[in-house]
């Protein structure tokens, strides 16, 4: 894939459709494009936080560690950003990313998305989009569960 198809593939994703052509293809030349078989892993629960990628193709199952393994938490797919809270928080990673089917994404280093953020404040806005629908997401799931425990309890 040139600079050019990866920029124009970068220009279809929700979150960079107001970067400038010159801004994309800066973006396009500071990360990877990386590919993912099924099952192969983008990251594991514990790993440091370097990175961050943006799906392009296929769909990716978040894993989170339960007493009886790991468990799917969702499924991510085309246009999605995953792995930003890690390099946001300076901290490990809270989960495990397993490629479902084949995957292709980019991969964009802690700085590239952290100059990237704090450059352009619509990008920004748009991850604090994200990580706010992922947590009211994981709340109305605990909720959930809390609810089945207390009826299976009681």
């Amino acid at each position: 894939m040139t600079l050019k198809d990866e920029a124009d593939v970068l220009s279809k994703i929700p979150m960079f459709t107001k970067l400038s052509p010159a801004k994309l293809k800066l973006l396009a030349f500071t990360s990877d494009a990386l590919a993912f078989a099924d099952s192969e892993e983008l990251f594991h629960a514990g790993d440091a936080s370097d990175c961050a990628y943006v799906i392009i193709e296929g769909k990716v199952d978040v894993l989170t560690a339960s007493d009886s393994g790991e468990m799917p938490s969702f499924e991510l797919g085309e246009n999605q950003l995953i792995g930003e809270m890690g390099v946001l928080n300076n901290a490990p990673r809270s989960a495990t990313v397993r490629a479902k089917g084949p995957v292709r994404v980019l991969r964009l280093t802690a700085d590239t998305l952290l100059t990237l953020l704090c450059e352009n404040s619509e990008i920004a806005l748009e991850v604090m989009r994200l990580l706010s629908e992922r947590l009211a997401n994981t709340l109305r799931k605990y909720e959930a569960l809390q609810a089945k425990f207390k009826q299976e309890a009681g």
